[in-house]
């Protein structure tokens, strides 16, 4: 099993997650960011809490590491804790509702989006209401074609099984933005579902040399290899991927150890 809507890399930027962020952290902090180790990042947030007074400012900080993480419902936790207080940016609905939409609460997620003040992604919640391919074609028709807006369509094709419909996108978004590196992972997961398995894994390689810690990407190599080779290869690469992680637990390492127990399974039915 992969986790279809979970992304090593958010198509949701980290811009949109944190614009109104004004106070600046200490630069040992924002090397964590630049590295992308988040873990290193929430473990001074939470020291920091302990040592000082923690407001709405390192909330957002902890919200968008936990996310960025693939811990959705500790970033949930935070942002419910957050719109309690009357001093709370009517931006953190629209984090929310990103929340929502990666732990698969797609109602709630549409909901969140239209309880802040308007926002570039607001609309793009609204896919999820769709029913129907004309409703569908009338909100293409009125979308930009700004990045955000194309990958919000190729993610509702993903979502829809219109995999080559989500691979066309995503390639004509690549021709003038090759550094998009988190496209290629997107790319890597439509060729898995189409089971192309040696083009997704190619796609899956070449973003692993420049990730090598990214849980998603060690996921859907594992499941590419489960597919090619079988359990004892897959299991390998999972076991080395927990190893990894095994300071934090988060959705993302659950799905690992759900997988890992699925292919152990599998060998000892084998063998009975």
């Amino acid at each position: 099993q992969i986790l279809s809507r979970a992304m090593s890399q958010p198509a949701v930027d980290g811009n949109y997650l944190v614009h109104n962020i004004k106070k600046k952290k200490s630069p040992q902090f924002e090397d964590y960011l630049n590295q992308r180790d988040y873990v290193g990042a929430i473990t001074l947030l939470e020291f920091e809490h302990n040592t000082s007074e923690k407001g709405l400012d390192a909330d957002l900080w902890l919200a968008y590491c936990a996310f960025h993480l693939g811990d959705y419902k500790r970033a949930l936790k935070v942002g419910n804790t957050m719109i309690m207080k009357p001093e709370c940016p009517s931006d953190v609905w629209i984090y929310l509702a990103c929340t929502f939409f990666y732990l698969g609460l797609y109602k709630e997620a549409e909901e969140a989006a239209l309880k802040g003040t308007p926002h570039p992604l607001t609309s793009h919640f609204s896919l999820l209401s769709f029913k129907d391919d004309n409703m569908l074609m009338g909100f293409h028709c009125k979308m930009m074609n700004a990045i955000e807006d194309q990958m919000s369509l190729a993610s509702l094709h993903y979502m829809r099984c219109h995999f080559q419909e989500a691979i066309h996108i995503c390639k004509q978004i690549l021709l003038e933005n090759k550094d998009y590196l988190a496209i290629y992972l997107y790319l890597a997961l439509c060729y898995y579902k189409m089971e192309y398995y040696e083009i997704s894994q190619q796609l899956v390689a070449n973003y692993l040399q420049r990730f090598p810690h990214s849980l998603i990407a060690c996921n859907l190599d594992a499941c590419i290899l489960f597919r090619l080779y079988g359990g004892k290869a897959a299991a390998a690469k999972l076991r080395h991927f927990l190893d990894m992680s095994s300071n934090y637990e988060s959705d993302t390492t659950w799905l690992i150890r759900h997988n890992l127990v699925r292919i152990i399974n599998n060998a000892l039915a084998c063998r009975i």
